[in-house]
């Protein structure tokens, strides 16, 4: 023992025991998804609290020097332990208050753990010397205290995993409404009996709220679905401004639910059984006869026979293991990341089935270093799912891998993908490409293997002068034309059942809508009339016609289906729609041509811009006697603006500059025309820059180049890049260091055509030197496909719901369904949402 204490005190100033805000890594492995629980358990750096699995720790005391680890394995208990845990003595579970974790948070749902049997010791390296807690007892008070400190510092520790899902999964507390202790009730003489409610405007029988205020008993507000209620709460609200609402069915002695439509949030009202006695409701006496919101909110709204249908559930599915094949436990609605992860691991430029990590030392990885971490993170992702090591037949339960560090990574600061809180797919897979795009610095971006060009032709149809422009893409929207429905006798009379069907005789049987595959492409390819386009060629407005064509064919193509629309009432919807989507594809006929022989172009010449009227210049300077100063005339020089064109477009995800610009430029003429501007501009360098009027040196309130930040350009140049090149990038992002980054990394082929000079100076700034900036990469080739995956929703709205994907591996269609892999008997192709081909070679 005297020699192992010695070895302890020669390490002594590399344990650490670790302080408030440190992150410790103690439930999965840096280097890959091994955890405490697996076969040889986990091995914490005592000194960075980063987790290795047994494989790696060698590797990582080699590269470090690092010679204290804590040693972390358990081992889940008998069925017989459990039990004997588990006895009739124990209180009842309480029912869930709160979207969120029991374990972790107040009120929240009481998950069953699995029961572990925990060891916990220290280990020296190289020669795997143990010390145990008991050990420490006859060390010298120094090597006990600090070696103590440290263990017991890093098993109290919320781990980063646990941290993140607290975040993620906690949801807000309901806060005490502003109108609670004040609230004004109207001695109306209304009295609200115990049961038999109904709506006072539609004789709605559920989803029922009773105003505070004045005893109103109406309905709520419609759900995506089109069920819920007809809004006359809302409406109620809207006309008397009062506030708050209580939700009858869910009143018990506990409490219920309330809504203040002016917070436009569920609140709290401490004085509810004074409120509701106001109305003669004793809440003492009141049962629950509703679910609450937030039972509501966690229930899924499955849809009749589609969760069956697409999850193979009539059929004894066969597990399957082995490289390929390995399933991601789903960490809280993130069937949608696990969903695309596993299709996008079947693209080789996605693999990597090497030792996964990129770096040469993990401690190097800064937290801030989103380049890094998303290329290690990718390749041990890459590595867990495609090497085989962590594939099981039938994973017992707590024996999932879990990409914890992934998830993070990619939602970290997102506002959506940070949450634990059900997302589309489609726009995950987009946010994917992006952080990739983003990151890629230098070698292969394997994003090319679906990007493409997209050709748009516009033709004049009163000069029948036409337009071409090119935006890149990654996915093709393929609309689906309802009123080319093959079934359209079984739909209307489907309708006529449910319209006659009593509510409570439970569901009817599905009628599904069965469009064609081929009416699909054809709403895709067929012109598109634009009844207010802006002609350059007659200098007025007009009609003109939109043509969609492919300027290139990717490697890959992913195809949507347009599901989630709105209904007239711009409810949410989806569309329950069965469509016979074809193994192969022939899209040659899609190749946008360019531009025909004889056929005129509209000439490049914007719109007589609008500014502000009735401003005389003479007028201004007259007046004032100043003709230097520059903000007497500056209304001049702002354009009036269709504010309502702008916030369509902003609200689409384009960046407000973008959106300025494009009504600007097309002459406040529509977004139809606005739209047609942003797509053919989408990849100039300055598409985001803030708009610069004629005449001016640069925008109302921007920043001119000449007051940049130095400090800003000086962190840009020491990364590499030239002055020019940073200046470049800080005047396309209003001088913001973080977007300036991203920007410059994103435009490298933009940034190597620009050839600098020993002055500093960019060749491409002389003047007659400037050559047209080089197109996108893409990578072009034959129109034919075959489809090699997809992934379906089931549910209502993207909101919620679940996803799967099924992959289509050595002639075999397999089910992905979060750990669940198994060989598919039935894939419902004709029932996904975004599906995959790829390129056949002639």
């Amino acid at each position: 023992m005297a020699e192992v204490g010695e070895v302890l005190m020669s390490v002594l100033s590399t344990i650490r025991v670790p302080r408030p805000g440190d992150r410790v890594h103690k439930d999965e492995c840096a280097l890959s998804f091994s955890s405490p629980e697996s076969e040889g358990g986990l091995y914490v750096c005592m000194n960075s609290f980063l987790g290795f699995g047994s494989q790696y720790v060698d590797r990582h005391h080699t590269r470090t020097g690092q010679r204290a680890y804590l040693h972390i394995t358990r081992t889940r208990k008998t069925q017989k332990e459990d039990d004997n845990n588990s006895g009739s003595g124990h209180p009842p579970k309480k029912k869930p208050t709160r979207l969120a974790i029991g374990e972790w948070i107040e009120g929240g749902f009481d998950v069953e753990q699995e029961q572990y049997e925990e060891d916990v010791k220290v280990v020296i390296f190289p020669d795997r010397q143990e010390v145990t807690s008991d050990d420490l007892a006859g060390m010298p008070d120094v090597v006990r205290e600090r070696v103590s400190l440290s263990m017991a510092g890093l098993m109290s520790a919320d781990s980063v995993s646990h941290t993140l899902q607290v975040q993620q999964w906690d949801g807000e507390v309901r806060q005490e409404s502003r109108h609670a202790a004040d609230l004004k009730q109207l001695d109306n003489g209304v009295k609200i009996p115990p049961s038999g409610w109904r709506c006072e405007v539609c004789d709605l029988q559920e989803n029922l709220w009773m105003n505070l205020t004045d005893g109103k008993v109406l309905c709520g507000r419609r759900y995506f679905d089109g069920s819920g209620g007809n809004n006359h709460a809302l409406l109620h609200f809207q006309q008397t401004g009062h506030p708050l609402a209580v939700k009858l069915g869910t009143i018990t002695p506990d409490g219920a639910d309330v809504y203040s439509y002016d917070e436009d949030d569920m609140v709290l009202d401490p004085k509810l059984p004074e409120h509701l006695a106001h109305f003669g409701i004793d809440m003492m006496t009141m049962e629950k006869t509703e679910r609450t919101m937030t039972e509501l909110e966690i229930a899924v709204n499955q849809r009749v026979g589609e969760w069956e249908v697409i999850q193979e559930s009539g059929t004894t599915l066969r597990p399957l293991s082995g490289p390929g094949l390995t399933g991601m436990k789903n960490l809280g609605n993130s069937c949608y990341l696990n969903s695309v992860m596993q299709v996008l691991f079947t693209v080789p430029d996605f693999q990597n089935k090497s030792v996964p990590c990129h770096c040469n030392n993990i401690c190097d990885v800064s937290e801030s270093d989103n380049f890094s971490l998303l290329v290690h993170h990718r390749a041990k992702l890459g590595y867990g799912l495609l090497s085989g090591e962590y594939s099981k037949p039938a994973p017992d339960p707590g024996d999932e891998n879990a990409p914890r560090m992934f998830k993070a990574l990619v939602g970290r600061g997102h506002p959506e993908f940070s949450t634990n809180r059900q997302q589309d797919a489609q726009e995950f897979l987009l946010h994917f490409i992006n952080m990739v795009e983003r990151n890629c610095r230098s070698g292969l971006n394997p994003s090319e293997a679906f990007r493409f060009l997209v050709e748009e032709r516009i033709v004049c149809q009163q000069s029948q002068k036409a337009k071409y422009t090119q935006r890149v893409d990654y996915i093709l929207q393929l609309p689906v034309p309802m009123d080319q429905a093959t079934n359209t006798e079984e739909l209307q009379e489907a309708e006529r059942r449910r319209e006659e069907a009593d509510s409570s005789a439970g569901p009817l049987p599905t009628v599904r809508a069965q469009i064609p595959f081929t009416a699909c492409m054809a709403a895709l390819s067929e012109p598109e009339i634009l009844t207010d386009f802006w002609s350059s060629a007659v200098q007025a407005k007009t009609t003109a016609t939109k043509t969609t064509r492919f300027a290139s064919f990717p490697d890959y193509l992913v195809i949507q289906i347009k599901k989630f629309t709105f209904g007239l009432d711009w409810v949410p919807k989806k569309l329950d729609v069965s469509i016979d989507v074809p193994d192969t594809l022939d899209l040659s006929a899609l190749r946008g041509a360019g531009q025909q022989p004889g056929e005129e172009l509209l000439p490049e010449v914007a719109p007589p811009p609008l500014m502000t009227p009735d401003v005389e210049v003479k007028g201004i300077l007259g007046s004032h006697g100043n003709e230097e100063d520059d903000s007497l005339y500056s209304p001049l020089l702002s354009p009036v603006l269709d504010d309502s064109t702008v916030s369509q477009l902003c609200e689409m995800g384009f960046p407000l500059e973008a959106c300025r610009k494009a009504v600007y430029y097309t002459g406040n003429t529509g977004i139809d025309a606005a739209m047609n501007w942003v797509m053919g501009h989408m990849d100039d360098p300055d598409f985001s820059a803030p708009l610069v009027l004629p005449g001016c040196s640069s925008a109302p309130g921007t920043t001119p180049t000449e007051s940049l930040s130095e400090e800003h350009l000086a962190t840009i140049v020491s990364m590499g890049f030239s002055r020019d090149q940073a200046t470049k990038a800080l005047r396309a992002t209003s001088n913001v260091l973080e977007r300036a980054v991203d920007w410059i990394f994103s435009h490298l082929d933009d940034l190597e055509s620009m050839e600098v000079s020993e002055g500093g100076r960019s060749a491409a700034d002389s003047e007659g030197s400037r050559e047209p900036p080089p197109g996108p990469r893409v990578r072009d080739g034959p129109g034919k496909y075959e489809l090699f995956a997809f992934i379906s929703h089931m549910g209502t709205s993207t909101m919620c719901g679940h996803y799967v994907c099924h992959i289509k591996k050595d002639q075999q269609w397999v089910i992905f369904n979060d750990q669940k892999v198994c060989a598919s008997e039935k894939p419902p192709k004709d029932l996904g949402y975004l599906y995959f081909y790829r390129r056949v070679a002639e």
